[in-house]
């Protein structure tokens, strides 16, 4: 099983249909509206739109598990998104990273380690990982990673599907 064949919703319902992005790069983030790393926003949007026509998407995943920074319904997490950041890139449903109720999504996010050897539970908001076009996790970035640090960039250009 690969992060293509999890099953998770969009933020404004109805499936998120991982598996269209067999074949392209993903950055997979958890996010939040209220969080002193929510500017990281307008890092993700430019990254999506540059890299979008080749093969490449960001995926948001909203979550409310750290000191509740991402109180919002999936209406005003959309609206917020968008009026705040241009954000253009899918968003799923507000999803658990954590505990009991971790998403299996996350469940295979958080096996893989990141170059400071970090395996298991997501730190905090914004932590960020590039899945290829097998769906397999290649790389795993801290919260305070910028989206376009050189070695996100460099993950990212690595996962790339060949031109």
């Amino acid at each position: 099983m690969t992060v293509h064949d999890v099953k998770i919703d969009a933020l404004t319902g109805g499936p998120a249909a991982l598996d269209q992005y067999r074949g392209k790069a993903l950055l997979i983030v958890n996010v939040a509206s209220k969080c002193g790393l929510t500017p990281q926003y307008a890092a993700l949007e430019r990254l999506h739109e540059s890299y979008a026509d080749r093969g490449f998407s960001v995926l948001g995943v909203p979550c409310n598990q750290f000191m509740g920074q991402e109180p919002g319904s999936a209406e005003e997490i959309a609206s917020f998104c968008s009026a705040t950041y241009g954000v253009t890139f899918p968003l799923t449903e507000k999803t658990e990273v954590n505990g009991e109720g971790r998403h299996p999504l996350y469940q295979q996010l958080v096996e893989v380690p990141d170059a400071g050897g970090h395996t298991g539970d997501i730190r905090w908001n914004f932590e960020k990982f590039v899945i290829d076009g097998d769906g397999e996790v290649v790389a795993r970035f801290a919260p305070q990673t910028e989206p376009d640090a050189p070695e996100v960039l460099a993950a990212i250009e690595r996962a790339l599907p060949a031109a």
